[in-house]
């Protein structure tokens, strides 16, 4: 009796194991997939997401503002946005907070034709100046233009959506803000043009995180979003470890993103990534919500813990 007990067990041992839910949660792109979302889609391909316990579905969104909105309104789960967005949408009333980043440094800049007529900030009164996502593009034009004693009145603002290398290119305008240097630049000269960048760290703006990850504060769950952070460090360490090996990866979730354009852009952005994710630099918020103060930008100056947190440090709401 024993034996056949034993043989029972070993034949319950060999049965398939019922499969671990896993928690889902919905990240919106703030951009159609590039290598700035690069350990996003390593941390996909790479199971680092499945071995947190997330599924975790990834969407190019329909209009390039919409994201933080739909993540403030309850409708995703979380949205890639940009930290000087992220103080502008606080102070509308968004029950937003930033709980990682992307990407730690600026690649936002205003895009001219390297033999254009705009060869100075100061050259800009009275041109055309293309835009893509509302209101943080314009507060940090406003802010570049005030450093040379211009105004947003001084030119014209005109959305050309997702379209800021063939505006520049046509002349539909002079000048192009959202234009990211690791990108539209290459894109420029693959054109057969040449683009000279502005940067806004350059022009009167203190440094920021470029790309961030935004949760609704008011539904935030950080044991998703902590496992969530936690695969996004893995591919990022991966993507340094092994650049090869993960472009290969990245590039094959697509016929697109091998083109000669993604691959410099590869290179230019992997030097950029944030390497600890969740960690929060209070003083870089801090200087930044002033600064947009300072300028006229917002009423008020918000704490930090009013627009960003690191979701492993404790909740000060139930720490004891």
């Amino acid at each position: 009796m024993k034996a056949l007990r034993l043989v029972a067990l070993a034949a319950t041992l060999c049965l398939p194991l019922p499969a671990v839910a896993q928690d889902q949660l919905t990240l919106i792109l703030d951009w159609y997939v590039n290598p700035d979302h690069a350990p996003i889609i390593l941390a996909q391909e790479r199971g680092f997401f499945a071995d947190q316990g997330l599924e975790v579905e990834v969407i190019a969104p329909a209009d390039p503002s919409e994201p933080p909105k739909l993540v403030a309104a309850g409708r995703a789960d979380l949205a890639i946005s940009y930290q000087p967005q992220l103080h502008l949408q606080v102070h509308e009333g968004l029950p937003l907070v930033r709980v990682g980043t992307l990407v730690a440094t600026p690649l936002n800049c205003l895009m001219v034709k390297a033999d254009g007529q705009v060869k100075s900030l100061s050259d800009l009164r009275g041109r055309k100046v293309g835009y893509s996502v509302s209101g943080v593009e314009e507060a940090v034009m406003a802010a570049m233009l005030g450093s040379v004693g211009l105004s947003i009145a001084d030119v014209e603002m005109i959305n050309v959506n997702w379209s800021l290398t063939p505006a520049v290119l046509t002349g539909q305008v002079d000048a192009a803000i959202g234009a990211f240097r690791n990108f539209e630049l290459t894109q420029m000269r693959l054109a057969g043009a040449n683009g000279r960048c502005f940067f806004p760290e350059e022009a009167g703006l203190p440094s920021y995180d470029e790309l961030i990850f935004v949760a609704n504060a008011e539904s935030l769950d950080r044991s998703r979003v902590n496992r969530f952070l936690a695969a996004i460090e893995r591919g990022t360490e991966y993507m340094l470890n092994h650049p090869d090996e993960a472009f290969a990866i990245f590039a094959a979730t697509s016929s697109d993103l091998s083109d000669e354009l993604n691959t410099r852009a590869w290179a230019d952005t992997l030097p950029r990534f944030a390497h600890s994710p969740a960690a929060l630099d209070h003083g870089r918020y801090a200087r930044f919500e002033a600064f947009l103060h300072e300028a006229g930008l917002v009423s008020s100056i918000l704490p930090v813990s009013a627009l960003a947190l690191d979701p492993g440090a404790p909740d000060p709401e139930t720490a004891e």
